[in-house]
């Protein structure tokens, strides 16, 4: 037996150790980000586009197939914030990104 204090959890109706419970309802706060084919998405990954992208505000277009390394994620389901090369501040949406 663990010292640890037990607490009521309403959802599920049962007395469990708060640090169960800490850890359960952490688990349900992390948000998922998925790309384009239904892969799971986390921080350092490496992406690659697969549709052409005007970039606002660069005057650049990022041609599908580039690659995007060490993206993180923003808490957002839909949006990854990435670095390119003489871009700053790109944010991109999950549903045009594959992970690599």
């Amino acid at each position: 037996m663990s010292d640890d204090d037990y607490v009521y959890d309403e959802e599920s109706g049962e007395w469990m150790p708060a640090s169960e419970l800490a850890a359960k309802r952490q688990l349900a706060e992390q948000v998922e980000v998925r790309d384009a084919v239904g892969n799971l998405l986390a921080d350092g990954d490496q992406v690659t586009l697969i549709k052409d992208l005007d970039v606002k505000g660069a005057g650049q277009t990022l041609k599908r197939g580039t690659l995007i390394k060490s993206i993180r994620l923003t808490g957002d389901p839909q949006e990854i914030d990435c670095r390119y090369e003489g871009i700053k501040g790109l944010v991109l949406r999950a549903e045009f990104v594959r992970k690599r």
